[in-house]
């Protein structure tokens, strides 16, 4: 969708009714998936789950930004792109109309079985224009734990026949998206309900390529995380905190209230027109005096600038930049820091381009999206128990040991 990513923006916000259930108090243990992929050139992360009996493996690129988990059907197919052996196939399995899990993927008011034999469909819109249309199914995943448990929850995901991609770009080589939302249908939420973990997610995303993703509380440090609360309504499944205030090189800009959604499928962080405006501005007007041009002939993002020869890595260009940092007034001196390397990539011409794009222009209104480019070697947690965001710095090319 945006820039290659298929959920490379959150969802459209919709109220829905609160499906929430009881769940089960005892937690087993936490799950740690290897992360593969990097936002400049691939432009994507995303994990290998086992769904199945026999277990088959499936690529999903990781998001935060939307709840329904669904892999690309074996079933007559719009947009399904993989070869036939690398899509997920219906067993008898298709979740019927009636089940509560049907009814808390649609919105509320506008959902109704008219047989309680009728399969249950679903349709994902993605906030860029992309979707996905197909049937809701129940099938094991084979997850291993930290602790060397190996459980079979039965989870419901979507088989989804009718991709649409209308970006310029085409969709990365994934089977689907993994839902991380925090909705009743996501990952996360289905494995709380089943007793399996407790309703945390953290991802550690590498500046170099690949990391982690975890489920569960045992990997959440005891200190040093920068915790604000999830301020949106709770009602819709979006990681939204702020009002947050924009500071460069340290200095407040004037520029306050900005409700942020924090989302892991957008590969690049989205601003609403006029702050993006703001912060373009902030960046040129410093750059003046110093070694750069711009590089309109550049074609990997709108705003790029070129040296005098090919620069290597953001390292070579950092201090001609300013930091950027995301200052949240509900928390008392949390900061979300972004050095220059947090919101700059080096393209394979070895021109400079800014991550940050002008999300009005892919119809995210004044919606602002936090993408993975500004969450990069950090452990980022949505505790979805104690409604809070936080991160930490953190070297992200080591896996968590079990």
């Amino acid at each position: 969708m945006i820039l290659g990513s298929f959920s490379a923006a959150s969802q459209k916000p919709t109220k829905k009714r609160s499906t929430k259930p009881a769940v089960a108090t005892s937690f087993v243990s936490s799950l740690v998936l290897p992360v593969a992929g990097n936002v400049y050139p691939l432009g994507y992360y995303s994990v290998s789950v086992d769904i199945g009996n026999p277990p088959k493996h499936f690529e999903l690129d990781i998001d935060t930004g939307s709840d329904l988990t669904w892999v690309q059907c074996d079933a007559p197919c719009t947009g399904c792109t993989k070869p036939r052996d690398l899509l997920y196939k219906p067993k008898d399995n298709i979740v019927p109309c009636v089940d509560p899990l049907c009814s808390a993927i649609h919105s509320a008011g506008n959902f109704k079985c008219e047989s309680s034999n009728d399969q249950c469909d679903y349709e994902v819109r993605y906030a860029d224009y992309g979707s996905s249309l197909g049937v809701l199914v129940l099938d094991y995943f084979t997850l291993r734990l930290m602790n060397g448990s190996l459980h079979r929850p039965k989870m419901a995901f979507g088989c989804g026949y009718d991709q649409k991609n209308p970006g310029p770009i085409p969709p990365p080589p994934t089977s689907g998206v993994l839902g991380l939302g925090n909705g009743k249908t996501s990952f996360v939420s289905q494995l709380e309900t089943l007793g399996v973990i407790k309703n945390v997610i953290g991802h550690c995303l590498s500046r170099e390529g690949g990391g982690f993703l975890f489920f569960g509380d045992q990997l959440v440090p005891s200190s040093g995380i920068n915790w604000t609360p999830i301020t949106g309504n709770l009602l819709d499944k979006h990681y939204t905190s702020g009002p947050a205030e924009l500071l460069f090189g340290g200095k407040a800009t004037g520029i306050k209230g900005l409700e942020l959604i924090f989302d892991s499928g957008s590969s690049y962080s989205y601003f609403s027109a006029q702050l993006y405006k703001s912060t373009l501005n902030l960046v040129t007007k410093d750059l003046s005096g110093k070694p750069l041009k711009d590089a309109p002939e550049e074609k990997a993002l709108p705003i790029c600038w070129k040296g005098a020869k090919p620069f290597k890595s953001v390292s070579d260009v950092k201090s001609y930049f300013k930091p950027l940092a995301l200052s949240f007034a509900k928390s008392k001196n949390v900061q979300l820091h972004l050095p220059p390397e947090d919101y700059l990539i080096i393209t394979k011409n070895g021109n400079v381009c800014l991550g940050i794009l002008n999300g009005s222009e892919v119809g995210l209104g004044n919606i602002n999206i936090i993408g993975d480019i500004f969450l990069q070697d950090k452990l980022v947690i949505y505790d979805n128990d104690k409604h809070r965001i936080g991160w930490v710095p953190t070297n992200c090319d080591r896996l968590p040991k079990s």
